[in-house]
């Protein structure tokens, strides 16, 4: 039986698995985007998720926990321009999301050599073009249902009203 066995090997041995994935995050966090294979790609998401955690602003409210959060953050990713960009810049701009820091879109067309199905893995805060997308569409919801109009305020046109009276006399 498998319980609790949800980690997926991808056929390497363990310091080959840990030194890909290390090496797949820093890409992903320093590019924003990597094209791999779907198996990669679910095994990065558990990987990066939790790292990008411990660089959120309120996971680092005094200066120990700070540190302690890049140390343990660098014995993962082992590079120190990639743990510099996941607090300054990933850390803060995801600081308000609960989680789902990554997105997998399954590309349309196979790996030629071997067939293995390709996937584009992206951080979700970084696509600006969905990022537009949603905005103009959270604008422009529409329902069937009749909507009543509000009552013009009656106090805007007594007011000029007088106004037009005088320039009529």
């Amino acid at each position: 039986m498998r319980h609790n066995k949800k980690f997926n090997h991808l056929g390497r041995k363990s310091a080959h698995r840990k030194a890909m994935l290390s090496n797949m995050a820093c890409s992903l966090i320093l590019n924003k985007r990597i094209i791999t294979t779907t198996a990669k790609a679910k095994a990065l998401r558990m990987y990066v998720e939790p790292l990008i955690t411990r660089s959120k602003p309120a996971n680092n409210t005094t200066t120990e926990q700070g540190t302690s959060n890049r140390r343990v953050v660098f014995s993962y990713l082992k590079d120190k321009y990639a743990v510099t960009e996941l607090f300054r810049e990933i850390g803060p701009k995801v600081g308000d999301r609960p989680g789902g820091y990554t997105r997998i879109i399954r590309m349309p067309e196979n790996r030629l050599g071997d067939a293995a199905e390709m996937s584009l893995m992206e951080l979700v805060d970084y696509n600006e073009n969905l990022l537009n997308v949603d905005k103009k569409s959270a604008k422009a919801k529409s329902t069937r249902r009749s909507t009543k109009k509000a009552p013009k305020a009656e106090a805007a046109p007594a007011e000029e009203a007088p106004a037009a009276e005088e320039v009529k006399e």
